[in-house]
């Protein structure tokens, strides 16, 4: 093990001696990109023209208007191509690997999204695609499997473990170790071993540079907070990257699931629940038991159930850069709901935990004081979800007569 790529005490690149060459190289290519503006000009160039970028900072009017305090702005990373911020990062990497002359990609997906942006760059370069979801998310995000498929990608259902992301991310570990010299695994969050934080990072670094700008435009002024959900924290470190030199409060917000005392949550940073502990190639808290094993999750969301978090985070929690809450499954789809209600914007369940956050706070706050919500994605994926959560009755009327035309 090399010491490179740490954070405080997190992070690191943990990794089996077959890899060593492997990460050797991408850190090589990495470090080789960064340092070429050119190549930061032809990624914001592709962003323009394939992606909708850059993605509008949206004033939430009716809301702001509903609470009463800080003005309300959204970052609207569900306008991004294939609905999510995860595009960001793998049309970066897609660029990365057509450089290294590799023809197949792999990727892990919780919710879908980095499935589908994965899935949707394989195509437009060419490569070939496999992506490893858990058999609990593919049953839970069902419509993102379908696209996935047809746009060229092979699924393969994880069975092993708890069935969800730490599971994919396990096995698509194996199949990079045994596929190296042709396949570059596309992580899709802040975490992993070093160069996995930083590059992703960069890449979704994207949306802070774009939110600032914005705001300072409209606003003249920057916000006072910014929130965005975590769970791995890839869309987390892409605003917040574009703040962490102002005097700008960035709020992270969890996966407080059926509340944190209950144990039915996916909450690292803001419960006494998680330690520090090595796995997955890095450092960082983790929730586990006290033998080092993993913990059992739970979300209403499937992109916020990740058992680790970016090592990233974890040094700003610790040294107090960033302020880290929770918001329960029953907070996020009434926030949710009310977002639709007010604005005409339907946020992921993933983008409405911070939703539901800054909805506690804005009200205490001035009406002077402004704040933008990172919007990750669009809530278009969590239909099923959404609608078990509410309980409507027309909806299962529809699946029970659609499900009917497939009898026989």
């Amino acid at each position: 093990m090399k010491d490179r790529g740490y954070y405080g005490p997190f992070g690191g690149a943990f990794l089996p001696e077959i890899l060593v060459a492997t990460f050797d190289e991408l850190v090589a290519r990495f470090r080789e990109i960064k340092n070429d503006p050119a190549f930061w000009e032809e990624y914001v160039s592709l962003m323009s023209s394939y992606s909708c970028r850059a993605t509008p900072l949206t004033y939430a009017e009716n809301l702001t208007r509903h609470f009463g305090g800080a003005k309300i702005y959204i970052k609207r990373e569900d306008l991004n191509h294939t609905g999510a911020h995860k595009a960001n990062n793998v049309m970066g990497q897609g660029l990365m690997v057509r450089k290294m002359g590799k023809k197949r990609v792999i990727a892990e997906t919780g919710a879908g999204q980095h499935g589908v942006a994965t899935a949707t760059m394989a195509a437009k370069f060419g490569f070939d695609c496999t992506i490893y979801m858990g058999e609990v998310d593919v049953l839970r995000q069902r419509p993102n499997v379908f696209w996935m498929e047809q746009l060229g990608a092979e699924v393969i259902p994880v069975k092993d473990g708890t069935r969800i992301l730490k599971d994919a991310i396990n096995e698509a570990f194996r199949d990079w170790v045994t596929n190296m010299d042709t396949t570059h695994y596309v992580l899709g969050t802040a975490c992993g071993p070093h160069p996995f934080p930083e590059m992703v990072s960069y890449f979704q670094s994207i949306i802070g540079k774009e939110a600032r700008k914005q705001i300072l435009d409209v606003e003249g002024k920057l916000p006072s907070r910014v929130y965005a959900c975590v769970g791995g924290g890839s869309n987390a470190m892409g605003i917040f990257s574009g703040f962490l030199e102002d005097p700008v409060e960035l709020v992270g917000v969890e996966a407080g699931g059926k509340g944190i005392a209950s144990g039915l949550h996916a909450s690292r940073l803001c419960s006494q629940d998680a330690s520090p502990g090595i796995a997955q190639g890095y450092k960082t808290y983790f929730l586990q038991d006290d033998d080092g094993q993993m913990k059992e999750t739970h979300s209403i969301s499937a992109g916020l159930d990740y058992v680790g978090v970016s090592p990233i985070l974890a040094r700003m929690h610790d040294e107090k850069k960033a302020r880290f809450e929770y918001a329960t499954d029953d907070e996020v789809v009434a926030a949710l709901k009310l977002t639709m209600q007010k604005e005409g914007i339907i946020p992921a369940l993933e983008s409405s935990h911070a939703f539901a956050r800054a909805f506690k706070e804005a009200p205490e706050m001035s009406k002077d004081e402004i704040i933008i919500i990172n919007q990750s994605g669009r809530g278009d994926k969590d239909i099923f979800t959404v609608a078990d959560a509410i309980g409507d009755p027309k909806w299962k009327d529809f699946i029970r007569s659609k499900a009917g035309e497939y009898n026989d």
